[in-house]
């Protein structure tokens, strides 16, 4: 997969609004919500602005007020000890309200999500006595001693079609997954939307290079691709030229600086033998006032005849 790190969470937050845009006017979404202090963050928070909005999106039918959601990128587990710490941050978030008992446990959701079903968890939750219902595809309710309502969803199993963009997510896209991925943020018309997909769709190609490399021959795929990247395209491309024109500049800066050097310490060097100073005394006062090696000296000294 090559040595750069993928950026997966900033897909993940561009994703969910994606996921919930039939209800953008009805969420509030705050990303890397910060409970206190650093790095005591949670991944997303959404907010519902009024109880009875009804949400169409499958994950989001579970939220109540205030919802607070965990993503655990491919790399990482989602364990017993990540539920109770996504436990932890959903009880900080209710006890730091402006008021007392101001947010309500009852009101207040976690929603955890990843790309593979964790079965270690799943095991542990059956022999602890938690219950586990699929109510939509992918979609797991959690019920038992736990402090507040509490859903699993594992992306891989959720129904693409209907939840490409968190379901994009993945080191396992298959071809068409892909195309179907192009052809969905081709369709959108909002900037900010496409500003969401871009991001979304940046993890997705960098996670899946080889499904990449196998359409170098698809000159439309490419041409299409192409289309939908641009604007970042052209971006990156600016921001290449003006890097190497600095990186020009500061060489072409450095190079007169050393050449300017040069003809001043030649010119120095004529000026003490025109004043009868020997070549030793001349050697002698280059390498102390320029911090010159008794070889550089010495060319110089040759330079000058």
């Amino acid at each position: 997969m090559g040595d750069t790190k993928i950026q997966w969470h900033p897909g993940f937050v561009a994703a969910m609004n994606l996921e919930f845009a039939e209800n953008k006017e009805d969420l509030e979404f705050q990303k890397e919500y910060n409970l206190n202090t650093k790095p005591l963050e949670i991944d997303l928070l959404i907010i519902k602005k009024r109880a009875s909005i009804q949400i169409s999106n499958e994950i989001g039918k579970f939220f109540r007020g205030h919802n607070i959601l965990e993503y655990k990128s491919p790399e990482d587990h989602l364990d017993i000890d990540a539920l109770y710490k996504a436990m932890a941050y959903a009880s900080l978030y209710k006890a730091y309200g402006n008021s007392l008992d101001e947010r309500k446990a009852e009101d207040i959701t976690v929603t955890m999500i990843r790309e593979a079903k964790p079965e270690s968890l799943f095991r542990y939750l059956k022999e602890h006595n938690y219950k586990i219902q699929s109510s939509y595809q992918g979609i797991y309710y959690i019920t038992g001693n736990l402090l507040f309502p509490t859903q699993i969803v594992v992306s891989r199993e959720l129904n693409l079609s209907e939840h490409i963009w968190i379901g994009s997510l993945s080191q396992k896209m298959k071809k068409q997954d892909m195309r179907e991925l192009f052809i969905r943020v081709q369709k959108l018309d909002s900037k900010f939307e496409k500003e969401l997909a871009d991001s979304v769709l940046q993890v997705s190609i960098e996670a899946n290079k080889e499904v990449m490399e196998s359409w170098k021959g698809d000159g439309a795929m490419y041409e299409a691709l192409y289309e939908i990247m641009k604007p970042e395209i052209l971006i990156r491309e600016k921001e290449r030229e003006e890097a190497g024109l600095q990186r020009g500049l500061q060489r072409g800066l450095q190079q007169g600086m050393q050449q300017g050097m040069q003809q001043g310490i030649r010119g120095a060097v004529g000026m003490l033998r025109s004043l009868g100073h020997s070549d030793s005394e001349i050697k002698e006062k280059m390498m102390e006032a320029y911090g010159l090696s008794e070889k550089e000296a010495e060319n110089y000294m040759q330079l000058s005849l």
